[in-house]
């Protein structure tokens, strides 16, 4: 075959207009001299390694057969000649060559060929036109095939109007039907970008168009929600799983542990693992073991770590995480008792069982056992981290030997290992209550105007400097940090974002400047924000300032969680607005996200406070049918509404019952 012409040295600029009889395509352009294309390294690869072999002749439904170009076409050789073609008419007259003038299927390529083309060109404008020429100019048919590895070069580029463009194209212009492929592409890249809520919206419009989404599709939105911190939103994608007849696999349910562990949903999680069954791994256990350690569960932590230890084994995970229940529970004997028999029992420590070690002796004063340890790792060959020496650093803190803490601190330098955040936050407190504010003062000035550490400034190391500010008396500063904040100038390095300076303002307790860069940021991304806002306005007693976060949340597409409705039906109650509250209440539930039993409770609440007892008496026998609801609870609650309600036949009732 004669080699491939490529057209004359293209402009610097050149307008391109994709898919011209299109109403979804926009033009768009191709800058010689600021983008440079070239084939993705797969493709190069798989090119220089000689001419792709394709069957010559392919069969037809009548048994004849058809001749086809593709054995004979280095597609290598084609991708790089493509690579050169800068507009519609650069890259027909490279395609050329293969266009059947005569329409019979004699010099043409399979569209199989053109598909395995698509996929293996890396620039999704060019394979966007490349896909206009098959249909418009070579009279190829449409394919779902081709449009989806387009959509998926498109998605790469998070070219997202584009990829949405394309699906009203197959369907719109060409009669096809985007498959599930085509859907899971768009919802898994909207995932990956953290874009829940378009993500959401493509799953409704998945599910209308009478396409099934899958476990793995179910699986990327729920882990995404819980990575975002949107725990109402995993579970309602949780039980709508269940809800299309989707059995979740170890996978999904570790993902929906781990969701209920941070919601606080404690009961839900124990009942799930225990559905799980076999299916449930170490991993499993360890979840909801670190769970009730968080929560300060210790009872029920102990008992499912006998009940791992007897029947599962136990591996390093499950270790480190006991070693930090016995020293949050104040059983620090116990805990070095484990720490030190981990070897006889096959489990080796790491670098995170010396450091929670570290600490459990830190918590207890053990301030001779810790240096040991921390002596020993380096003996040892332990690799120590800036969590160690962060750790020891805050044990010297508790003590105020400033002078071992700063050493250390130059001591990790001199290793190599970088100090964060944590390290310089601790650093400050520590000199500010052994009486050294000008070092602290210094150190948080050095921070704060260098750009190489303006990544450091974070909400901790700011409240950290306010509170060493006004606990010295030195109002004034403090005043001077906030209104640094406020007016949104964080340093050098612009290290502080409108987000972050809301919540280091929550946290600092000032809800008037709080409130005020709250108000300003046009859409909020962080659920934290909001979380911190609730509590904020809750703490101080500012019922609307609540239920301002509750609409504002819900209108950026957040569900707030458990704990969050319970926060804001409190206030809804306040406010009389009981209405709102109901209708907060149901939504949660048909959303299917788990309620606490003190939201359930509230409610009956509610109703009991404005006198209307009908609705307490459904709710009441709704709550009685439920077997994850503690009755016993329940009565009590039941029967202290009744009695505020005057109702004290009711309330005897209920009471006798039990």
């Amino acid at each position: 075959m004669p080699p491939i012409a490529v057209a004359a040295p293209r402009p610097a600029l050149l307008p391109i207009q994709i898919g011209g009889h299109s109403p979804i395509r926009t033009p768009f352009r191709w800058r010689q001299a600021d983008v440079v294309f070239t084939v993705g390294g797969a493709a190069a690869a798989a090119g220089a390694s000689g001419p792709r072999r394709r069957r010559e002749e392919e069969p037809t439904s009548s048994g004849r057969r058809h001749g086809y170009l593709d054995r004979s076409v280095d597609m290598g050789g084609l991708l790089g000649a493509l690579s050169q073609a800068s507009n519609p008419e650069e890259l027909a007259a490279v395609m050329s060559p293969y266009l059947d003038q005569t329409r019979r299927q004699r010099r043409r390529l399979s569209l199989r060929f053109m598909v395995g083309l698509l996929a293996r060109e890396a620039d999704w404008r060019r394979s966007l036109a490349l896909l206009d020429w098959m249909l418009e100019v070579a009279g190829y048919p449409a394919s779902v095939f081709a449009f989806n590895v387009v959509l998926r070069n498109a998605l790469r580029a998070a070219e997202w109007a584009v990829a949405a463009g394309l699906f009203d194209e197959m369907r719109d212009r060409h009669g096809l039907s985007p498959d599930r492929c085509s859907y899971a592409t768009m919802i898994s890249s909207l995932g990956k970008a953290g874009k829940l809520d378009t993500a959401l919206s493509w799953l409704h419009r998945m599910e209308r168009s009478g396409v099934r989404a899958d476990l793995i599709l179910y699986s990327t939105l729920i882990e995404l929600a819980r990575r975002l911190g949107d725990y109402s939103r995993a579970a309602a994608l949780f039980a709508r799983l269940r809800g299309a007849g989707i059995e979740p696999d170890a996978v999904a349910c570790n993902s929906m542990l781990g969701v209920y562990a941070k919601a606080g949903l404690l009961q839900e999680a124990r009942a799930l693992l225990a559905e799980m069954g076999e299916a449930a791994d170490d991993a499993s256990f360890s979840i909801l073991l670190s769970a009730y350690a968080e929560k300060g569960r210790f009872v029920e932590a102990l008992s499912l770590f006998a009940e791992m230890r007897s029947g599962r084994g136990l591996d390093l995970t499950a270790c480190n995480i006991m070693i930090d229940v016995y020293g949050r529970a104040g059983m620090a004997r116990e805990a070095d008792r484990l720490f030190w028999s981990m070897r006889r029992m096959g489990v080796q420590p790491s670098v995170v069982s010396y450091n929670t070690m570290l600490r459990v002796y830190g918590d207890a004063e053990l301030v001779g056992e810790a240096v040991h340890l921390f002596r020993l790792m380096q003996n040892k060959g332990v690799e120590q981290n800036a969590v160690t020496y962060n750790t020891m650093i805050a044990i010297y803190g508790r003590s105020l030997e400033h002078e071992k803490a700063g050493n250390l601190l130059r001591e990790m330098q001199s290793r190599g290992i970088a100090p964060n955040a944590v390290t310089y936050s601790t650093i400050i407190s520590i000199w500010a209550r052994a009486g050294k504010l000008a070092r602290a003062a210094a150190l948080f000035q050095k921070l704060q105007s260098s750009g190489a550490a303006a990544a450091e400034m974070d909400p901790v190391l700011y409240q950290t400097m306010i509170a060493a500010y006004e606990q010295a008396g030195l109002v004034a500063h403090a005043r001077r940090l906030l209104g640094e904040l406020n007016e949104g100038r964080s340093g050098g390095g612009g290290g502080v974002s409108e987000e972050t300076a809301v919540v280091i303002l929550a946290g600092a307790g000032r809800v008037e400047e709080a409130a005020r860069m709250f108000r300003r940021i046009p859409r909020v991304k962080d659920v934290a924000v909001f979380r911190c806002m609730m509590e904020l306005f809750a703490g101080s007693r500012r019922h609307r300032g609540v239920v301002e976060v509750l609409d504002r949340m819900r209108a950026a597409g957040f569900l707030p969680d458990a704990a969050m409705v319970g926060t804001a039906m409190h206030a809804l109650g306040k406010l009389q607005r009981v209405d709102q509250a109901e209708a907060l209440y149901r939504e949660m539930q048909e959303e299917g996200c788990p309620l606490p039993d003190r939201v359930h409770f509230q409610m009956l609440g509610l109703h009991g406070a404005r006198g209307d007892f009908d609705k307490v008496e459904a709710l009441l026998a709704k709550l009685e049918a439920d077997p994850n609801i503690d009755q016993r609870e329940l009565r009590l609650v039941a029967s202290g509404v009744y009695e505020k309600g005057n109702r004290l036949d009711e309330a005897s009732r209920i009471i006798g019952a039990d």
